[in-house]
Formats: structure tokens, C-alpha cells, sequence
């Protein structure tokens, strides 16, 4: 976990293991809930090991990918921690997964006494609105092809272990187009 921290900030050894204990390791399995829509989950989960996904479920029982998450990334329902509110969202592990959880307000404690951690904190919002940024610039100005490229380029090898159909999903295109785009880029 101390890995995925100094990429973000520069919390040092010593400022980790006086926080360690506020961490939880918890493990999942393909297709484990990490927490569902309609949970108020109090923890941000700092994904470890392992690819997980953010989905909705439509009124029609239809699933959609908000999220595709790999090690380093996390999952949090930002409405729950900041304003109380019940998760819209459910996050699941796609593999096998490793977690750090910790509670929302134990980093903020963290964050108010300690300058790297507040770094840590601000960095995890920076990247958070950098991927939504980028994720609407490719739905408004990429092609499902483009698209399927960047997902390509974002996720290198561990894209294998992505199934076709959640990235089809993520992607915001249907399985066959997905199929089609696959076969016209030789990867079938």
C-alpha cells in the first residue's frame, strides 16, 4: 500500500506505520460486491491487486460500467462520504482483488495533521476529476474504435483479464460492435 501512496505524495515509512492501523486488508473474489447502491459506505478502498468495476442497474435490470478500476486506483461513493447520501452505485471485483480500506473521516484526520497525507488526499481528488474529464471528452469526441483504443493503451496486458462484455460495456457500445471493432483491428 505504501507503493500506491508515494505515487500520489511523499509519506514517508515512518508517517505510514503510524497509520497503518487505520487500514483494513480485505480480499475478494471475481465478482465480489465490495459494497452495493443503496450502502453508505464510510471507507475509501484502495485497490491493491486485482480489477474491479463501478455499475449501475437500471429500473430494467440492466447493468452499465460507470468505472473500470486497477491496482492503484480505489472505490468510493464520494455522495455517501461527503453529504451522507446512499450509494447510486454498486463495485465489484472483476478478478480476484486485494483492498486497503480506510474510513473516510480516519483520512481526513490524517490529512488535517499531517502535510503529506493532505497531499495524499488532494491528489486522490486530482485524479479522480482527471479520469471523469477524460472519460466525457471520449464519449463526446472518440469514436467506439478510438475509444476501444484508449482502453487498449490505458490497461496494456491486464485488458486480457477484462471479459469482453464489461468492456463492452465500459466502452458504452454493444457486444457485437465491440466484436466487429476487435475483428477490424486483427485482435480475432
Amino acid at each position: 500500500m505504501l507503493q500506491i501512496i508515494q505515487k500520489l505524495a511523499p509519506v514517508s515509512s515512518r508517517e505510514w506505520e503510524r497509520a497503518e492501523h487505520l487500514f483494513h486488508f480485505r480480499s475478494y473474489e471475481d465478482d465480489g460486491i465490495i459494497f452495493s447502491a443503496d450502502d453508505k459506505p464510510e471507507e475509501i478502498h484502495f485497490l491493491t491487486q486485482g480489477i474491479g468495476r463501478y455499475f449501475y442497474i437500471d429500473s430494467e435490470g440492466r447493468e452499465k460500467n460507470k468505472s473500470l478500476v486497477q491496482a492503484g486506483g480505489a472505490f468510493a461513493s464520494i455522495s455517501t462520504l461527503v453529504s451522507g447520501e446512499a450509494s447510486h452505485f454498486y463495485t465489484q471485483a472483476i478478478t480476484p482483488c486485494q483492498t486497503a480500506a480506510i474510513n473516510y473521516r480516519s483520512l481526513i484526520m490524517l490529512s488535517d495533521e499531517n502535510k503529506n497525507w493532505a497531499l495524499f488526499l488532494r491528489r486522490i481528488y486530482e485524479n479522480l476529476a482527471l479520469k471523469k474529464e477524460r472519460r466525457e471528452a471520449a464519449f463526446l469526441m472518440l469514436s467506439a474504435r478510438q475509444r476501444y483504443e484508449c482502453f487498449l493503451a490505458e490497461f496494456g496486458e491486464e485488458s486480457r483479464l477484462i471479459p469482453l462484455r464489461q468492456v463492452a460495456m465500459y466502452l458504452g457500445i454493444t457486444d457485437v460492435s465491440l466484436s466487429r471493432i476487435r475483428k477490424e483491428m486483427a485482435l480475432i
